[in-house]
């Protein structure tokens, strides 16, 4: 058997309560992986036409084989299914200490199917799965639900929790850890709460943590990669790097500068005071503890403490993505409010990213007169996006409306194009106008648009694996199915994603010959995420996303930057698609048999 795996998945049935045990087809392992890729197997087979909020959704929390292992950076786990937000098959990614547990807890996966009559959650301990009355949790925070569930199944237990927005089926609902990670985008947290189940709750020891089934292979990869991770020219070299001393938040600065910051609902590329919400900023005066994932030494968790009406609330973490958000892209640098606003999000388990995403299309709405309700916001009103966040979770007022999404809620007051999103979700903190890779990455991301699909940052501005202009649009279509190849299988490993600005094919194909017990070459890992990909493709493509799904909001083809860095850029959408359309092989967007049959897909997936 291939090493690094328990070789055991769960199928859960919330409707009758009943669980099985199986093991993973070997060469569904060999051709998928394990984490998002296995995940993203399972709910094909499931089918493309399921309702992602009925019992019949399939929810995936899945492992790779180098989770919970002592590879370098391989504290992540997969929830895989198909998202509310957007009708497409999604996976979102949690840190922490959850996949690890997991896999020491016997398991290489949870298949959940079905819906419960009354709040529950799963405990998952020494190879069992059983289910629990979770009725006294029904209406908490995440942060009430861990600290219950720590007090009744012990300090060693790892627990993943929606929020009321789960429950409330909030579109963009998420999954929260007690590490206060999140598995944050596609709406997760909403599959989870329709079917009842309120959080998982796993206990397992470290003596259980796989090895290497080549150990002499193994101290060669472990060595190549730790040498990439603590070297001191990469942004992950710890205590030195970027990205371990400032966190993910290293990059609010840079890309103001750049002209690459979407702000007021990206109406502008860049703000006044950015440093004041900014990674730098936060580490001399707001930062408590340098905090860190399973078997990560880079360390990019940063515990901060802010301010709020005499309060004084401390969280993990003040992320790039979240600070923007809910500071930049609302209009307005406020250091604690916006810290506030993301503890707001987190306590009621909803994706930073979405739900700043609703607060600007809303304060741009109501500026404009497109929305006239007493609940509007203008851009900079901080306590009223605190006031908008908790009813956007419960679902009142004009928070049930944008519960559904910026884009059903841009829809519904007639002005679409406000809504910055691509099959649905909404744009992360990268302005394509500035980063013309983001464009083409957020236009053909499966999961709609994401900077995590493909990161071209690392090349526009770390020049990671080669430096290319931020302004250029050639070259973007083939730099980013590179990025979307490799990161689908590094997702399915499951390794963190900030492991690609130190490692590449050859390091990750090293580490995991040495678990699998087989050799493994740079080109098969891109072979297996370049199948990955286009079985994503392919499902989104049966679930009704076919020709002319790959498309960029107006703002950025029409509308050009007005910041320095940038000035008077647009986005060269048609011209990279192009380009990346015969990279892929795809025709206009759509995945030919011929390519299917060529990676093995058609025959291998259910019919």
């Amino acid at each position: 058997m291939l090493g690094g795996y328990a070789h055991r998945l769960a199928r859960i049935d919330l409707t009758s309560g009943q669980v099985e045990y199986f093991a993973p087809d070997p060469k569904d392992l060999e051709m998928y992986v394990g984490g998002r890729g296995l995940g993203v197997k399972y709910v094909f087979d499931n089918g493309p036409q399921v309702d992602p909020l009925g019992p019949e959704n399939l929810l995936c929390i899945m492992n790779g084989p180098l989770s919970g292992t002592r590879a370098k950076m391989s504290g992540r786990l997969a929830v895989v299914t198909k998202s509310p937000l957007t009708g497409t098959v999604t996976d979102s990614h949690m840190g922490g200490w959850t996949a690890a547990k997991l896999k020491w807890a016997g398991f290489d996966g949870l298949l959940i199917k079905g819906a419960s009559d009354k709040p529950v959650y799963l405990l998952v301990k020494d190879g069992e799965v059983s289910v629990h009355d979770a009725s006294d949790l029904w209406g908490k925070t995440t942060h009430e639900v861990h600290r219950i569930l720590r007090e009744r199944h012990g300090e060693d237990a790892d627990v993943m929790a929606i929020g009321p927005a789960g429950e409330n089926l909030v579109r963009f609902a998420n999954w929260i850890n007690n590490d206060e990670r999140a598995a944050g985008r596609g709406g997760t947290g909403a599959v989870a709460g329709s079917k009842k189940l309120k959080a998982i709750v796993v206990v397992g020891r470290q003596e259980a943590m796989p090895q290497p089934k080549d150990p002499e292979l193994w101290r060669e990869a472990d060595r190549l990669a730790s040498a990439t991770i603590n070297d001191p020219k990469n942004v992950t070299a710890p205590k030195k790097g970027g990205l371990s001393l400032y966190g993910t938040n290293v990059l609010m600065n840079i890309t103001n500068v750049m002209g690459a910051l979407p702000t007021f609902n990206a109406q502008h590329t860049c703000i006044e005071g950015a440093e004041k919400i900014s990674g730098e900023y936060i580490r001399e005066h707001r930062l408590i503890k340098d905090n860190t994932c399973h078997a990560c030494p880079v360390a990019c968790k940063k515990m901060v403490e802010v301010h709020v009406n005499g309060k004084t609330i401390r969280f993990e973490s003040y992320e790039y993505e979240s600070a923007w958000a809910l500071g930049a892209h609302a209009g307005h640098t406020d250091t604690d409010w916006t810290g506030y606003a993301i503890y707001l999000c987190n306590a009621y388990g909803m994706d930073t990213i979405e739900a700043g995403n609703a607060i600007a299309v809303l304060m741009e709405a109501t500026e404009k007169g497109y929305y006239t309700g007493q609940d509007g916001l203008r851009f900079g009103d901080k306590e009223g996006e605190a006031r908008v966040l908790e009813a956007i979770a419960h679902r009142r007022g004009v928070g049930d409306l944008l519960a559904e999404g910026p884009a059903r809620f841009a829809k519904a007051i007639g002005h679409p194009e406000i809504a910055l999103e691509v099959k649905g979700q909404s744009i992360p903190a990268y302005d394509p106008r500035g980063l013309k890779g983001m464009g083409i990455a957020y236009a053909t991301s499966n999961r709609g648009a994401c900077h995590l699909r493909a990161y071209t940052p690392a090349s526009e501005i770390l020049g990671v694996p080669y430096k290319t202009d931020p302004l250029a649009w050639e070259g973007k279509g083939k730099l980013t199915k590179l990025f979307q190849d490799l990161s689908a299988f590094t997702d399915s490993l499951d390794l963190c994603k900030f492991s690609q600005f130190a490692e590449g094919p050859e390091e990750y194909a090293k580490q995991l010959a040495a678990y699998w017990g087989r050799p493994v070459t740079p080109e098969e890992i891109l072979l297996i995420g370049e199948r990955i990909y286009n079985l994503e493709r392919y499902y989104n493509n049966l679930a009704g996303w076919a020709e002319g799904s790959d498309y960029l909001p107006e703002r950025f083809l029409k509308e050009p930057s007005d910041c320095q860095g940038s000035k008077g850029q647009t986005a060269e959408l048609d011209l990279m698609l192009e380009e990346y359309y015969r990279e892929r092989g795809w025709v206009k967007g759509v995945v030919p048999p011929e390519k299917l049959q060529a990676l093995g897909i058609l025959g291998q997936a259910a019919d």
